[in-house]
């Protein structure tokens, strides 16, 4: 069974993020972008403490298409080093129903 993914990333404004989800939705990479509230990074770059806001989205995948995914991201993405993390969505505890419409959103099960 193809494993589903749930894709973290982090954009620094909603253009971005909006364009970024609306390509791997339209091009059935994934099935969902969810575009989250603004939040508050503090990071180290460089050697300094960054403070940013950013704006986080996930993504619903399946693991065939989450290389693609992840090269699109980081065509698209204005950062040198982007967050990108792939999470295994477990079936325990899942809506099965959505889950089998994240596959056919995505390729499978058409």
């Amino acid at each position: 069974m193809d494993e589903l993914l749930l894709v973290y990333t982090t954009w620094p404004d909603a253009e971005t993020a909006q364009a970024a989800g609306e390509a791997a939705v339209e091009g059935g990479l994934a099935a969902c972008a969810n575009i989250l509230a603004p939040m508050r990074s503090i990071y180290t770059w460089k050697g300094r403490i960054e403070r940013e806001v950013e704006i986080p989205m996930l993504l619903k995948t399946r693991a065939a298409c989450v290389n693609a995914l992840l090269e699109q991201i980081l065509r698209l993405h204005p950062y040198e080093t982007p967050c990108v993390v792939a999470l295994p969505l477990r079936a325990e505890g899942s809506n099965p129903d959505f889950l089998k419409w994240i596959k056919q959103q995505t390729g499978a099960e058409q």
